[in-house]
Protein backbone atom coordinates (compact mmCIF):
# COMPACT_ATOMS: atom_id res chain seq x y z
CA UNK A 1 0.00 0.00 0.00
CA UNK A 2 1.35 3.55 -0.71
CA UNK A 3 1.94 6.25 2.24
CA UNK A 4 -1.59 7.58 2.09
CA UNK A 5 -2.27 10.81 4.18
CA UNK A 6 -5.57 11.59 6.02
CA UNK A 7 -7.41 14.12 7.59
CA UNK A 8 -10.26 13.45 10.10
CA UNK A 9 -12.98 16.65 10.90
CA UNK A 10 -15.36 16.18 13.27
CA UNK A 11 -18.88 18.00 13.09
CA UNK A 12 -20.00 18.57 16.58
CA UNK A 13 -21.21 21.40 18.18
CA UNK A 14 -21.39 20.19 21.51
CA UNK A 15 -17.67 18.32 20.69
CA UNK A 16 -16.56 21.88 20.13
CA UNK A 17 -17.62 22.84 23.46
CA UNK A 18 -15.52 20.35 24.92
CA UNK A 19 -19.58 18.95 26.29
CA UNK A 20 -19.51 15.59 25.03
CA UNK A 21 -15.97 13.39 24.26
CA UNK A 22 -15.93 12.88 20.51
CA UNK A 23 -15.52 8.71 20.10
CA UNK A 24 -16.33 9.13 16.35
CA UNK A 25 -12.62 10.62 15.62
CA UNK A 26 -10.64 8.36 17.30
CA UNK A 27 -12.33 5.31 15.89
CA UNK A 28 -11.44 7.10 12.28
CA UNK A 29 -7.69 7.31 13.68
CA UNK A 30 -7.73 4.13 14.75
CA UNK A 31 -8.95 2.52 11.67
CA UNK A 32 -6.72 4.31 9.68
CA UNK A 33 -4.02 3.99 11.34
CA UNK A 34 -4.35 0.01 10.94
CA UNK A 35 -4.67 0.12 7.12
CA UNK A 36 -1.48 2.22 7.07
CA UNK A 37 -2.84 5.74 6.78
CA UNK A 38 -0.46 8.85 8.17
CA UNK A 39 -2.98 11.25 10.11
CA UNK A 40 -1.59 14.78 9.23
CA UNK A 41 -5.18 16.14 11.17
CA UNK A 42 -7.74 15.76 13.68
CA UNK A 43 -10.09 18.41 14.51
CA UNK A 44 -13.22 18.98 15.77
CA UNK A 45 -15.38 22.20 14.37
CA UNK A 46 -18.97 23.38 15.13
CA UNK A 47 -21.67 22.41 12.57
CA UNK A 48 -21.09 25.58 10.68
CA UNK A 49 -21.14 25.31 6.86
CA UNK A 50 -18.49 27.96 5.91
CA UNK A 51 -16.21 26.64 8.82
CA UNK A 52 -16.41 23.24 7.79
CA UNK A 53 -15.80 24.21 3.95
CA UNK A 54 -13.07 26.71 4.87
CA UNK A 55 -10.67 23.50 6.39
CA UNK A 56 -11.80 21.19 3.97
CA UNK A 57 -10.56 23.92 0.56
CA UNK A 58 -7.13 24.47 3.17
CA UNK A 59 -6.56 20.71 3.76
CA UNK A 60 -7.31 19.89 -0.53
CA UNK A 61 -5.43 22.97 -2.28
CA UNK A 62 -2.33 22.97 0.06
CA UNK A 63 -2.52 19.58 -0.73
CA UNK A 64 -1.91 18.69 2.78
CA UNK A 65 -3.63 14.84 3.08
CA UNK A 66 -5.30 12.60 0.11
CA UNK A 67 -8.01 12.07 1.86
CA UNK A 68 -10.22 13.97 4.16
CA UNK A 69 -12.70 11.74 6.18
CA UNK A 70 -14.92 13.41 8.12
CA UNK A 71 -17.89 12.62 10.74
CA UNK A 72 -21.11 14.17 12.24
CA UNK A 73 -23.62 16.69 10.53
CA UNK A 74 -25.37 13.74 8.30
CA UNK A 75 -28.47 13.85 9.83
CA UNK A 76 -31.92 15.15 9.62
CA UNK A 77 -31.17 17.98 12.64
CA UNK A 78 -31.24 21.36 11.42
CA UNK A 79 -27.75 22.44 12.02
CA UNK A 80 -26.38 19.30 10.72
CA UNK A 81 -24.53 20.27 6.97
CA UNK A 82 -21.13 18.73 6.47
CA UNK A 83 -22.80 16.79 3.44
CA UNK A 84 -24.01 20.10 1.67
CA UNK A 85 -20.35 21.75 2.98
CA UNK A 86 -18.71 19.13 1.23
CA UNK A 87 -20.67 19.27 -2.18
CA UNK A 88 -20.05 23.17 -2.07
CA UNK A 89 -16.02 22.41 -2.16
CA UNK A 90 -16.31 19.52 -4.29
CA UNK A 91 -15.24 19.64 -8.06
CA UNK A 92 -16.57 15.73 -8.53
CA UNK A 93 -19.28 13.89 -7.01
CA UNK A 94 -18.56 10.11 -5.80
CA UNK A 95 -22.03 8.78 -5.20
CA UNK A 96 -20.74 5.20 -5.07
CA UNK A 97 -19.20 5.74 -1.56
CA UNK A 98 -22.25 6.41 0.62
CA UNK A 99 -24.40 4.53 -1.46
CA UNK A 100 -22.49 1.97 -0.69
CA UNK A 101 -21.72 2.66 2.93
CA UNK A 102 -25.93 2.93 3.23
CA UNK A 103 -26.94 -0.71 1.32
CA UNK A 104 -24.06 -2.44 4.19
CA UNK A 105 -25.44 -0.69 6.78
CA UNK A 106 -28.88 -1.45 5.81
CA UNK A 107 -28.03 -4.61 7.51
CA UNK A 108 -27.59 -3.81 10.89
CA UNK A 109 -30.26 -1.12 10.27
CA UNK A 110 -33.06 0.55 8.48
CA UNK A 111 -31.84 4.10 10.33
CA UNK A 112 -29.02 3.82 7.39
CA UNK A 113 -31.63 4.94 5.14
CA UNK A 114 -31.65 8.74 6.99
CA UNK A 115 -27.81 8.98 6.39
CA UNK A 116 -27.08 12.30 4.30
CA UNK A 117 -23.61 11.28 3.30
CA UNK A 118 -21.91 12.21 0.25
CA UNK A 119 -18.43 11.67 -0.74
CA UNK A 120 -16.51 14.14 -3.30
CA UNK A 121 -13.17 15.32 -5.05
CA UNK A 122 -11.17 18.26 -4.64
CA UNK A 123 -7.95 18.43 -6.71
CA UNK A 124 -6.12 15.45 -5.31
CA UNK A 125 -8.31 15.03 -2.28
CA UNK A 126 -11.24 12.44 -1.65
CA UNK A 127 -13.41 13.96 0.90
CA UNK A 128 -15.92 11.22 2.59
CA UNK A 129 -18.39 11.49 5.03
CA UNK A 130 -19.16 9.45 7.73
CA UNK A 131 -21.93 8.91 10.20
CA UNK A 132 -21.70 10.02 13.50
CA UNK A 133 -21.51 7.85 15.86
CA UNK A 134 -18.62 5.17 16.58
CA UNK A 135 -20.66 2.05 15.84
CA UNK A 136 -21.24 3.40 12.57
CA UNK A 137 -17.97 4.97 11.93
CA UNK A 138 -16.59 1.38 12.44
CA UNK A 139 -18.70 -0.47 10.17
CA UNK A 140 -18.42 2.06 7.44
CA UNK A 141 -15.14 2.76 7.19
CA UNK A 142 -13.78 -0.84 7.47
CA UNK A 143 -16.34 -1.64 4.71
CA UNK A 144 -14.88 1.17 2.42
CA UNK A 145 -11.26 1.47 3.74
CA UNK A 146 -9.95 -1.65 1.21
CA UNK A 147 -11.01 -0.22 -1.65
CA UNK A 148 -10.07 3.64 -1.33
CA UNK A 149 -6.11 2.98 -1.90
CA UNK A 150 -7.06 2.45 -5.41
CA UNK A 151 -8.99 5.07 -6.08
CA UNK A 152 -7.03 7.43 -4.01
CA UNK A 153 -3.94 5.58 -6.56
CA UNK A 154 -5.94 6.43 -9.57
CA UNK A 155 -6.75 10.33 -8.41
CA UNK A 156 -3.35 10.87 -7.39
CA UNK A 157 -1.75 9.52 -10.79
CA UNK A 158 -0.09 6.68 -8.99
CA UNK A 159 -1.99 4.14 -10.78
CA UNK A 160 -3.64 4.30 -14.38
CA UNK A 161 -6.95 2.70 -14.47
CA UNK A 162 -8.86 0.89 -12.99
CA UNK A 163 -8.80 -2.69 -15.34
CA UNK A 164 -9.16 -5.98 -13.00
CA UNK A 165 -6.51 -8.47 -14.49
Amino acid sequence: MNHRRVAIIVSSDSGYRGEREDLSGPEIRRIAEKNGYEIISQTILPDERKNLEKEMIRIADENLADLILTTGGTGFSPRDCMPEATLNVSERRVPGIPEAMRAYSMQFTKRAMLSRSEAGIRKQTLIVNLPGSPKAVRECLEYIISELGHGLDILTGEATNCAVK
